[in-house]
């Protein structure tokens, strides 16, 4: 039976505890999971492609089926070529429905063979996004519960709160 391989993909910037909670989830569904920093030239990203790896690689370190990697282009040619299965999706809320749905309708319809899985995090991080970690950071508010002890220091770092 072939590996079954599901692309997790996102900016990740950073990678926060709803993050990692999806990932755990969908390394429990298939085989291997590449978690994917998508490289968006519309987007400023406050950590660069290699800190941002660091961080998923520093918090998924307790997984054994976790890739990293980071692409450019339509997700669905990448995930061809990874020989995906799946995309993983995370939906917080029913706000995020919509705009996930449209995308995996796209998505079928230029491969239907890569189908687009929805997993739902922890109810306790149902409200994270990155944004809201990095503008909680920002103001000297506490990220301790919301990221890794990786990232909430690279956080104050990037901000100048000791």
């Amino acid at each position: 039976m072939a590996e079954r391989i599901a692309i997790y993909p996102g900016t990740f910037d950073p990678f926060t505890n709803g993050h990692l909670d999806i990932t755990e989830r969908a390394s429990r569904i298939f085989d291997k999971i590449v978690v994917t920093i998508a490289e968006n030239s519309k987007k400023i990203p406050l950590f660069s492609l290699q800190e941002r790896t660091d961080f998923i690689a520093d918090a998924t370190k307790h997984l054994p089926n976790i890739l990293i990697q980071s692409f450019e282009g339509l997700l669905v040619d990448f995930a061809q070529k990874q020989k995906a299965v799946a995309i993983i999706r995370g939906l917080r809320a029913i706000s995020d429905f919509e705009f996930e749905f449209q995308m995996a309708l796209m998505n079928r319809r230029l491969n239907n063979d890569i189908s687009t899985v929805f997993l739902m995090p922890n109810e306790k991080y149902t409200y994270l996004n990155s944004t809201i970690v990095r503008e909680v950071a920002q103001f000297g508010g506490n990220v301790t519960k919301l990221v890794t002890p990786l990232v909430a220091s690279k956080l104050k770092m990037k901000f100048g709160i000791k």
